[in-house]
């Protein structure tokens, strides 16, 4: 199990990213537009690069779902190796069937 606190700070960082979702790419595309002028995407960049840094979808790390374990995460599964292997021995996992010879 991970740190109650690495846990928490992975979920403020989750909801910092969702608040700041539509003002980060509307600044992404005027920074990126061809069309305006030069000095008003340097503007763009400026305040861009002036939001929190944990508004950065980049800086959330994607962590197991059930033990909180940041290593070895399936995607699809959202969870990591160990748990997919403890709940599928146990049988709570409709479709897997741990193989043993």
């Amino acid at each position: 199990m991970a740190k109650k606190s690495a846990i928490e700070k992975n979920n403020k960082r989750k909801a910092m990213v969702e608040r700041y979702v539509a003002k980060r790419t509307a600044l992404k595309a005027a920074a990126m537009d061809e069309n305006l002028s030069l000095e008003e995407r340097f503007k763009a960049r400026i305040k861009l690069a002036q939001m929190p840094r944990n508004s950065a979808p980049n800086r959330v790390r994607n962590r197991c779902e059930v033990t909180g374990r940041p290593r070895a995460f399936y995607r699809k599964l959202k969870m990591s190796r160990i748990a997919l292997r403890e709940l599928g021995s146990r049988g709570q996992i409709p479709g897997l069937v741990k193989s043993s010879w």
